[in-house]
């Protein structure tokens, strides 16, 4: 996998180290003016802002050691300047470092409790985006993950493959929705693809399958207000031998494929039903074959890639990039998209993203 998880992008320890250390930056700053200035300035009065801010990055106890300096600070001030109505900054500069305190405490037992939060969601998407393989005999594949933000870092796109009798079978959709509904909908189209994908000879018979479970999932678990939980999924079946490949899509971006210097797009013929909706407008699956030689590359990706968006709200030209590829290994695909999307969404995805790349190659590569 590329990329698991959001895309972090971590700032400068010089930047980080300067915000920790903001709180004893303005008791210094808030100390000097109120030497250097007239007393009827009073800035003495702004030290009790100082364990305020420490309250929003500090532990507690060096939040009130901080407070205790600012008082250390007050009746020094206060030697120095009679008249500045020291018991008052005092006694706020107290309110204040008790309150700083708690508020410290409030923040590190939720920060735990988020960690903890994320621990469990990351373990949560590791069922339904497995790690794969990067090999299947002589089908090389590489895999993407991207979440939109943080607070998204568990959504509904899922991918899968696995080697059968009948072919390397590949499965990647999107559950509309995010969070842990759609986790568990995805997780159940998944965990029903991997008993299928071996049972089934028929791809036909293997998306009913897994719209069958897509079903008995919202039954059991029906999704919150007016609007139907479904998902879009495409169904891949690679022969071992390559030469052709069969496609089933169901209401999904359909694949590019990178092949002999042009690329092609792999429209169904005819349209399948989204999973979940087959009983509203019937299940007539249709299955398109296409070939597939040694040295061509397949891309298959969720809506988060074709829709991610420029500042100007311009979507990321996604088969004007793919034609513009080189032959190059699925692994070096999928690293200049990851590189290519965050550039032209200046690192702000609308949505998740998750690709697969396939390349077809001699065995002994």
């Amino acid at each position: 996998m590329i990329e698991s998880g959001r895309p972090r992008f971590r700032s400068r320890h010089g930047r980080g180290r300067f915000v920790r250390l903001s709180p004893i930056g303005l008791t210094v700053v808030i100390a000097g003016l109120a030497y250097a200035t007239p007393p009827e300035m009073a800035f003495s009065r702004l030290l009790p802002a100082a364990p305020a801010l420490a309250a929003a990055m500090w532990p507690v106890l060096p939040t009130v050691l901080l407070g205790t300096v600012c008082l250390g600070l007050m009746l020094g001030l206060s030697a120095v300047f009679p008249g500045l109505g020291t018991w008052w900054t005092a006694s706020g500069i107290i309110a204040v470092t008790v309150a700083a305190a708690y508020g410290s405490h409030v923040r590190l037992q939720r920060e735990r409790t988020l960690f903890q939060v994320r621990l469990v969601a990351d373990a949560a998407q590791q069922v339904v985006l497995s790690p794969l393989p990067h090999r299947f005999g002589s089908v090389e594949i590489e895999s993407l993950y991207l979440a939109a933000a943080a607070e998204a870092r568990i959504g509904g796109d899922f991918y899968e493959v696995v080697d059968t009798r009948y072919g390397v079978r590949l499965l990647i959709g999107d559950v509309r929705g995010k969070g842990l509904p759609a986790v568990g909908a995805a997780a159940a189209i998944v965990n029903a693809f991997r008993e299928a994908a071996y049972g089934e000879a028929d791809m036909v018979d293997v998306a009913r399958r897994l719209d069958a479970s897509s079903t008995r999932y919202n039954a059991a678990f029906p999704p919150e207000g007016p609007m139907e939980r479904f998902a879009t999924a495409l169904l891949v079946e690679i022969p071992h031998g390559g030469g052709r490949i069969g496609i089933l899509n169901c209401g999904h971006p359909p694949p590019l494929l990178l092949q002999g210097g042009g690329l092609r797009v792999l429209e169904p013929t005819a349209p399948s039903p989204l999973l979940s909706l087959s009983e509203l407008i019937g299940d007539h699956y249709s299955v398109d074959t296409f070939d597939f030689a040694r040295g061509d590359l397949l891309l298959l990706y969720t809506d988060g890639v074709a829709e991610a968006r420029a500042r100007d709200g311009e979507f990321f030209p996604l088969a004007a990039w793919m034609r513009g590829q080189p032959p190059a290994p699925p692994h070096e695909l999928l690293a200049a998209l990851h590189r290519d999307l965050l550039h032209y969404s200046k690192g702000r995805l609308d949505d998740d993203v998750a690709a697969l790349a396939v390349r077809l190659s001699a065995p002994s590569e």
